[in-house]
C-alpha cells in the first residue's frame, strides 16, 4: 500500500489537480431500468479535470463516470439501487457458460464455424442513458444528451441450445462412446485370449421368463461400466491402450484426468491466447490506444470506430440514424477527464482512459471503453460491429479485460481487480455481472466490499441494503474539508491530492 501511495504521489506531482464543477440540488427523473417516470435520483459533478487517484478513490465511494460527468445514485432514495461491483481477477474462474463463449471464438477463428444459436444477444445496458441522465435543467446548462450518459455493457449470456439440438448431440455421443468402448473391451479379450463374439451382444438383456443366458455375459456392475468410460476417454486422448487399460483396473491415475476435469481447470488465458492453425480462417488482434489525450493511433482509427459505433447504436439500440452524431460520440465515449500518467511502477501503458480495439481480419469489429487506474480496470462500455453479435462480443471482451487485468498485475502488483459498473439487484436483467466470480459489492454505508456471496440473501429481502455485518461499523474513509476564503467559493478536499471544487453555474 505505501508504494502505491508513492507511486500516486510521484504521478500526481506532473499531472494537473482535479477540478470538478458540482451540481447542487438532487432531483428525481426518469429511471432506465423500471422506467418510473420520476423514480431516479442521483448527485453528479462536471469533472474538468481529474487525477486517476482520486477517480480511484471516488468510485470506491459508489461514483461513476459517463464522458466528464461523474454522478453518484442516492441509494436510500432511488428507485433501482446501483451497487459498485468489482471481480477479483487473480482467483478468477471462467463458468461453463464463459467457456462456451471462448469456445465459439476459437472454433470461428480456426475454421470459420458460426454459432447457431441467438444472435441478437442485446447488452443488457441498453437503456443505462436513461439511468445516469440528469434532470432537464442540468442537460440543459451542459448540452449533454441521454445518450451521452451511458456506462459499461456486457451481453446477456447465451440461452441454453433447443432441445432438439441436444438430444441429437446425446444421441451422437452415446453412439460414439458405445462404439469406443466395445472396440477398449475387444482388445481386451483378445490379449487375454477371451473369444471376442461376445461383444457383439454387449448390450444385450436376456428375455423375460427365460432367466440367465449363459452364452451372454453376466449383469454388469456400475463399477465396471465407469471403468470402461474411463478406458474410451484415455484412448481419445491417444494413449497405449493396453497400458491404460490395465492402469485403470488397477487404480486410476491422477494424470489421466477425464476430459471434463481437464476443461475446467482451463484458465481464460488458455483459450484466449491458444494457437491457431496456419490455415485459420481469420486473425483477431487486440489493440489499445489511448483516447484522452488522444494517441496518434486513436486518431487515425477515429472514423472507423465512430462508424462501428453508430450501426451498433441504430442496429442494437434502434437509434434513429440522427441520434449517433460524431459530437455526441466524442463527448460520451472518447472525452475523459482522467490525466494521463505514467509512474516509474506502474503499467506500461501508464495510467488513464483508453480504447481497447478488437481488429478482425483488419477492420475493427469491436471497441472497448476502459480506464486504467492505480488498483483497477474500471471497464465504461462496449460497441461492436452487429454484425458479429453471434460472437457474444460483450462477455468475451469482459473476459479478455479481466485477463488484461491479471497482465497489469505482474508489472503493478496493487492493479488486482476489474470494476464492471453497477450490479441492480432489483433489475433481473441486470445481474449477469454477478456471474463473474468471486466478486464483491460496496457497501453504501460503510464503502467496504463485501463478498457478492452474503449480499445476495440481504437483497432478496430489500432492494436498498447496507452489506457491512457489523452494527457498529461507521465510514471511517470521511475527507477532510478546508474552506478557503476564496473570491470563487473554492474549497480543498482529499488526503492525496486536492480537488478544487468550483461553484455550479
Amino acid at each position: 500500500m505505501a508504494a502505491a501511495a508513492a507511486a500516486a504521489a510521484e504521478a500526481a506531482a506532473g499531472a494537473s489537480p482535479t477540478i470538478v464543477e458540482y451540481f447542487e440540488g438532487e432531483d428525481f427523473y426518469r429511471c432506465g431500468y423500471c422506467k418510473n417516470e420520476a423514480g431516479s435520483r442521483s448527485n453528479g459533478m462536471w469533472a474538468h479535470s481529474m487525477t486517476v487517484q482520486d477517480y480511484q478513490d471516488l468510485i470506491d465511494r459508489g461514483w461513476r463516470r459517463s464522458g466528464k460527468y461523474v454522478y453518484k445514485p442516492v441509494m436510500s432514495q432511488t428507485c433501482c439501487p446501483q451497487y459498485t461491483i468489482r471481480c477479483r481477477p487473480l482467483h478468477f474462474q471462467p463458468s461453463k457458460s464463459h467457456k462456451k463463449v471462448l469456445k465459439k471464438m476459437l472454433k470461428f477463428l480456426s475454421k470459420g464455424e458460426m454459432s447457431k444459436g441467438n444472435s441478437e444477444d442485446e447488452p443488457m445496458d441498453s437503456h443505462i442513458e436513461d439511468a445516469v441522465a440528469c434532470d432537464f435543467e442540468l442537460k440543459s446548462k451542459l448540452d449533454i444528451h441521454q445518450s451521452d450518459l451511458k456506462s459499461f455493457s456486457v451481453d446477456r449470456e447465451e440461452g441454453l441450445e433447443n432441445a432438439k439440438e441436444k438430444n441429437k448431440e446425446k444421441c451422437l455421443r452415446e453412439e460414439e462412446r458405445d462404439k469406443l468402448i466395445q472396440a477398449c473391451v475387444e482388445k481386451e479379450k483378445l490379449g487375454s485370449g477371451e473369444p471376442s463374439s461376445s461383444i457383439k451382444v454387449f448390450h444385450a438383456s436376456p428375455k423375460p421368463g427365460k432367466g440367465a443366458d449363459l452364452s451372454k455375459p453376466p449383469c454388469r456392475k456400475a463399477k465396471d461400466i465407469r471403468k470402461e468410460r474411463k478406458r474410451q476417454k484415455l484412448i481419445l486422448q491417444n494413449q497405449t491402450d493396453k497400458h491404460i487399460c490395465s492402469q485403470i483396473q488397477d487404480e486410476p491415475q491422477p494424470l489421466c484426468l477425464p476430459k471434463a476435469e481437464a476443461s475446467r481447470s482451463k484458465t481464460i488465458e488458455d483459450f484466449i491466447f491458444s494457437s491457431l492453425p496456419e490455415d485459420a480462417a481469420h486473425q483477431l488482434e487486440v489493440r489499445m490506444v489511448r483516447s484522452s489525450p488522444p494517441s496518434s493511433q486513436f486518431k487515425a482509427t477515429f472514423q472507423e470506430s465512430y462508424q462501428v459505433y453508430k450501426r451498433y447504436q441504430m442496429v442494437i439500440h434502434k437509434d434513429p440514424p440522427e441520434k449517433p452524431t460524431l459530437n455526441q460520440f466524442t463527448r460520451f465515449l472518447c472525452s475523459s477527464p482522467l490525466e494521463a500518467e505514467t509512474p516509474s511502477n506502474g503499467p506500461d501503458c501508464g495510467y488513464g482512459s483508453f480504447h481497447q480495439q478488437y481488429w478482425m481480419d483488419g477492420k475493427i469489429i469491436a471497441v472497448g471503453v476502459i480506464d486504467i487506474l492505480p488498483y483497477c480496470v474500471s471497464s465504461v462500455y462496449l460497441y461492436y460491429d452487429p454484425d458479429f453479435s453471434f460472437l457474444s462480443l460483450g462477455v468475451y471482451s469482459a473476459l479478455r479485460e479481466i485477463a488484461f487485468t491479471r497482465q497489469l498485475h505482474e508489472k503493478a502488483p496493487q492493479l488486482c481487480h476489474y470494476y464492471m459498473g453497477f450490479y441492480i439487484h432489483s433489475c433481473p436483467k441486470m445481474r449477469y455481472k454477478g456471474q463473474y466470480r468471486p466478486s464483491d459489492l460496496l457497501c453504501p454505508e460503510t464503502y467496504v466490499w463485501v463478498p457478492i456471496e452474503q449480499c445476495l440473501p440481504v437483497l432478496e429481502k430489500s432492494k436498498y441494503s447496507r452489506f457491512n455485518p457489523d452494527p457498529k461499523a461507521v465510514n471511517k474513509r470521511v475527507l477532510k474539508h478546508q474552506r478557503p476564503t476564496k473570491p470563487h467559493n473554492s474549497h480543498i478536499m482529499g488526503e492525496r491530492n486536492s480537488i478544487t471544487h468550483v461553484s455550479g453555474r
